[in-house]
């Protein structure tokens, strides 16, 4: 099993950042793709981002291209979510998920996660 604990969700006004933050603990592995979800009230759970074990490969949803950023820690059983130029669409809640075996085109794909976090709020103004 592997517990996931996302950090970091807050306010911000339309323009601003936000980094978050997910550990990972229990039987973690450096073999583990990591990924960000959201989710915003009445809709579907969507993909934002996801990284691959080496961090070598990443992929972002069209959505948040070009503004947010993942990467990981393999070291420290970390990866992050740096969000730059955030829209009031932006607001979610956005939950960590992790997987051994899931492909990288099932990465978009939230029923390729095993493991999933409680999540984060997070909210723009405008």
């Amino acid at each position: 099993q592997v517990q996931l604990v996302e950090s970091g969700g807050g306010l911000v006004q339309a323009g601003g950042s936000l980094r978050l933050s997910c550990a990972a603990s229990g039987r973690t592995s450096s073999s583990l793709t990591m990924a960000w979800f959201r989710q915003a009230p009445g809709k579907e759970r969507e993909f934002v981002a996801a990284i691959r074990w080496d961090g070598v490969i990443t992929s972002y949803a069209d959505s948040v291209k070009g503004r947010f950023t993942i990467s990981r820690d393999n070291a420290k059983n970390m990866v992050y979510l740096q969000m730059n130029s955030l829209k009031p669409e932006d607001t979610a809640v956005y939950y960590c998920a992790a997987d051994p075996t899931v492909t990288y085109w099932g990465w978009a794909r939230p029923y390729e996660y095993d493991f999933w976090g409680q999540g984060t709020q997070v909210t723009v103004s405008s």
